[in-house]
């Protein structure tokens, strides 16, 4: 086997051209057979093999700087560089990354879990590099989809202007620009990448450019070059206007044009956007045919393409079909997604109200905003987004959406810990930064029937912007409903009280189990509404408790438990002892759930040690 000799990318140098189509071959292999088992990112991965495998041939990673856009096209990356056989621990706890992370290889030039920033990160680097006078190459590996998101095209227009060298890979997969087809757009394409195109070029420009007859030929023949150009090869014309020397259409898979074309790119002193032709999901029938299931996928059988495990019910699913529901009865029900529709569980109502559902692409910001002007012209917007994804919409929350007052609709899907994707997509942030928007009410189902029950109650009884946030997954021990009230005793204690919400107050309810065994009795309080906090409602539900622990998966600075031992202060009812329980202030690692909760000792058993050792000092 090749692969198995392949210890870094200096490794792959040595190969001739045979031995590298067996390597891309075993590659495509190896992901399906690792990936399988773990799950992880497939299909992306296995478009980019040729393409990673050319990067690795011509440019030194460890001190040339590839920055990956969408980082879950960085398997074959890792492979090569030294990391093959810690793919058993892919997405694990403790184990590899499923993104590129610069803690684990100098290979990694920067971390990647969201989209679209991989040129402006480029271009930050190209400049250091030349203030420093140091030579190294840096290059931006985009696409995927990352072209949807406007921060692309800011750091491309910024790229272009800036006359800096550094290399753009524009993987086009068919999630971001449409393929040119046509003998006559293959045939430039190929032209275009051959070595001596450059070199005529240049030569047929000063040739003609010494006397005014030749200037005004010169700029006659270059015109009508430039309107054929944009007849045949559409995309060109737009990368050369912002400055970029435009190269391809390329064959992704054919390794020896990608090859060629890399090492004519890297001789030229300015910026360069190479345009790569790729197939999501190369190799591998069931992905080609299905790339978006296959984009992300839980463990499978490989020789059918099926998961192990049915995955059943989840809030995803239950708010995609409660929203539907909802708009059978209202037709001013809208829905939006940033890229996730089937993620946040709304293809059904995609299909079933094709002019009510907008699918923005990877522009979270864009999707805000424009969630804004629904509302203002009366519609009801709904847009279904993950916690991390959210982020990206801040500016607008604010600017758009809270400042105007309008009623916009927020299902906060994957809020909390996430697990295998680790510390890019966390949603620990979102209590925090939703809570601090003016006139924002955040609604924390922690079971189906109040997921049901706060979502229609967002659309139909709360005016402004309302947020509902809720884990991945499906639910737990709690599956009552009392979304109705601010905040409801579970169960009655005296000797300490447990405030949670959402899904931990599983944890909760399973710390009062384990404290009840050795006579502690905990009071569990579960806040069905993170903001705003009502001080009438804390004052009564909480102004007796001597020993409070607050229990939350968000970070630490400006979490629940702060604000709500806050306001007990004011209202003269602080606890003689707080207890604040949540993800700290540092980035959480990838792994499962559980194995979180137990590291950042959230779970059931740790609820109840802290609160027995407290009790015992006391």
């Amino acid at each position: 086997m090749i692969l198995e000799r392949i210890n870094s990318p200096c490794d792959i140098k040595q190969l001739n051209e045979q031995q590298l189509h067996q390597l891309c071959e075993e590659l495509r292999a190896f992901l399906i057979t690792h990936v399988a088992q773990t799950g992880g990112h497939l299909a992306s991965n296995l478009g980019v093999v040729e393409l990673t495998v050319a990067i690795h041939r011509v440019f030194d990673t460890a001190r040339d700087r590839l920055v990956f856009d969408v980082g879950h096209q960085c398997y074959v990356h890792k492979a090569l560089t030294g990391r093959r056989d810690l793919f058993d621990s892919l997405r694990q706890f403790d184990g590899l990354s499923g993104f590129p992370k610069p803690w684990e290889s100098a290979h990694d030039a920067f971390i990647a879990g969201h989209a679209s920033n991989s040129v402006s990160v480029a271009l930050g680097m190209a400049r250091a590099r030349s203030r420093e006078k140091e030579n190294y190459h840096v290059l931006a590996l985009t696409g995927d989809g990352a072209m949807t998101g406007g921060l692309s095209f800011e750091g491309l227009n910024d790229a272009g202007a800036s006359g800096e060298p550094l290399i753009v890979i524009l993987n086009d997969n068919g999630m971001s620009i449409d393929a040119n087809v046509g003998g006559m757009s293959g045939h430039l394409s190929e032209l275009r990448t051959k070595p001596g195109y450059v070199a005529l070029k240049e030569r047929y420009r000063q040739a003609l450019t010494h006397s005014n007859v030749g200037r005004r030929f010169y700029d006659f023949s270059r015109g009508m070059k430039q309107l054929l150009k944009h007849s045949l090869l559409p995309g060109s014309t737009m990368f050369e206007d912002m400055g970029f020397h435009y190269m391809g259409p390329v064959d992704g898979h054919d390794l020896e044009q990608l090859t060629q074309t890399l090492c004519l790119a890297k001789e030229m002193d300015c910026p360069v956007l190479v345009h790569v032709h790729t197939v999501k999901g190369k190799g591998y029938c069931y992905a080609e045919q299905e790339p978006g299931r296959f984009h992300g996928v839980s463990p499978f059988d490989t020789n059918n393409g099926q998961p192990l495990k049915a995955s059943g019910e989840s809030y995803s699913s239950v708010f995609g079909q409660t929203l539907a529901e909802l708009a059978r009865e209202n037709p001013k029900i809208c829905a939006i997604s940033a890229a996730m529709v089937d993620g946040t569980g709304l293809t059904s109502f995609a299909k079933e109200f094709p002019e009510r559902f907008f699918d923005v692409g990877i522009a979270e910001g864009h999707a805000v905003a424009m969630a804004a002007g629904m509302a203002k012209q009366g519609s009801v917007p709904v847009f279904a987004v993950y916690s991390s994804f959210l982020q990206r919409g801040f500016d607008m929350l604010i600017h758009d959406v809270a400042l105007s007052g309008v009623h916009v609709v927020f299902g906060v899907d994957r809020a909390g810990l996430v697990g295998a994707d680790g510390e890019t997509h966390h949603g620990c942030f979102d209590p925090i930064y939703l809570a601090q928007v003016p006139n924002m009410t955040v609604l924390c189902p922690a079971s189906f029937a109040e997921l049901r029950y706060m979502l229609r109650q967002a659309i139909e009884e709360i005016d402004g912007p309302v947020a509902v946030r809720y884990p991945r997954g499906g639910e737990e021990r709690y599956r009552d409903c009392c979304g109705a009230e601010v905040m409801t005793r579970l169960r009655e204690g005296k000797d300490c009280t447990i405030v949670s919400y959402g899904t931990l107050i599983n944890e909760a309810l399973g710390a009062a189990d384990l404290l009840q065994e050795k006579g502690i009795s905990a009071e569990v309080v579960k806040l069905n509404r993170i903001a705003p906090m009502d001080p009438a409602y804390v004052k009564d539900m909480l102004g007796n408790s001597k020993c409070l622990l607050v229990l939350e998966d968000c970070v630490n600075t400006g979490c629940v438990g702060q604000r709500l031992a806050a306001t007990m202060l004011q209202g003269g009812a602080a606890p003689q002892k707080l207890i604040l329980k949540n993800s700290g202030d540092t980035f959480v690692q990838q792994g499962t759930v559980p194995q979180l909760y137990r590291a950042l000792g959230l779970d059931a058993q740790s609820v109840a040690g802290s609160l027995e050792e407290v009790l015992h000092e006391r």
